[in-house]
């Protein structure tokens, strides 16, 4: 099952925390050669790929406090330690960690920073891919 979200606007979209927006790739329904997969063999895969859309800001940090100094403001600036994936990247991630939403009627992924395995970053990978 699935998260359905009515919005249009994929910018309106925040990704938080250490969480990374996937496309996921599509399956050639064929193997290599020429034999027809029905559509459970590619589902038991635990090992997915996809596009990078829009990355979260990170792994937070706590503040370091210095209560020496009472006289400074002590509001919390969360401070993140940054994530290796940007957009356009290719990813190779784990298929049980992901969450799916339905977005326009596309199918996207928030995968956990820690179930992506591997990053592809070529420039022209992505070029017409994402809009």
């Amino acid at each position: 099952m699935s998260l359905v979200i009515s919005e249009k606007d994929l910018d309106k979209i925040i990704i938080v925390g250490d969480r990374v927006l996937i496309k996921p790739r599509t399956f050639s329904e064929k193997t290599k050669s020429g034999l027809f997969l029905p559509p459970g063999v590619q589902q038991k895969e635990k090992l997915y790929s996809g596009y990078v859309i829009k990355v979260g800001p990170g792994y937070p940090i706590p503040s370091v406090q210095d209560y020496d100094e009472p006289w400074k403001d002590k509001s919390e600036d969360v401070k993140y330690v940054p994530l290796q994936p940007k957009r356009g990247d290719l990813a190779v991630y784990l298929q049980n960690s992901a969450w799916e939403i339905l977005f326009n009627d596309e199918k996207y992924l928030i995968v956990p920073g820690s179930a992506i395995l591997m990053l592809i970053r070529d420039e022209d990978l992505m070029k017409g891919k994402t809009g």
